[in-house]
């Protein structure tokens, strides 16, 4: 993309323009080229495995924090958010599903601090063009039964367990993308890191993508 391009197709001046692209470039989302253009950063396995291992090994720890410190009301709201997460789910409805599906996993975490929150709020954030494909190919992406698992191991006080539930769900998620950007590609990885969090690695679902996609 040329930048004299995008910003008279957005109808903003060049200055504004190159500050938001210095912040996506520092976020890895898009790449710098000669001549002042730019291209979005492709999706790969392993910059996909290195999201998951940062978000497994932090999130994970940040549940054991919060689970002693959740109150009644934190869990009230996390019950509530999981009803909109099954309901939107049920009709296939991504754009209001997200909502509630960030809510649950900010809410989980959020006794553990601020600065701990921010830091996975952007790795979700940058997650999610990896979360849009397995949503439409991935053989797992509407189930809600693994948020119930760790939300219900969060509620019996059990932070151990809660925590290694957390590691499999989202290292799931990021293998089976895996599976569709490169099928060959190993994550030894992100493997060693549920361990590390206390999970089990995740086995093949049974459902296979519908298709390898085109990215």
């Amino acid at each position: 993309m040329s930048q004299v391009a995008l910003a008279e197709e957005l109808g903003i001046s060049r200055t504004p323009l190159r500050e938001a692209l210095r912040l996506l470039q520092g976020e890895g989302l898009i790449e710098a080229e000669p001549n002042r253009r730019v291209r979005v950063a492709p999706m790969t396995a392993s910059d996909l495995e290195e999201l998951c291992v940062m978000r497994v090994t932090l999130e994970a720890e940040a549940l054991r924090l919060s689970v002693p410190l959740l109150t009644p009301e934190d869990l009230a709201h996390l019950e509530g958010v999981m009803a909109e997460m099954a309901h939107f789910a049920q009709v296939k409805d991504y754009r209001r599903w997200i909502v509630p599906h960030r809510d649950f996993h900010r809410a989980l975490t959020a006794p553990a601090g601020p600065r701990t929150n921010y830091l996975l709020g952007q790795l979700f954030d940058h997650s999610e063009r990896y979360r849009r494909l397995h949503i439409g190919y991935g053989p797992s992406a509407w189930a809600t039964a693994g948020h119930r698992e760790i939300l219900d191991a969060g509620k019996a006080g059990d932070r151990e367990r809660s925590a290694a539930l957390l590691a499999g769900h989202l290292a799931r998620t990021g293998l089976e993308v895996i599976e569709l950007l490169e099928p060959a590609y190993d994550p030894a990885r992100l493997r060693t890191a549920v361990v590390d969090a206390g999970g089990q690695v995740p086995t093949k679902s049974a459902g296979r993508p519908r298709r390898r996609a085109a990215v």
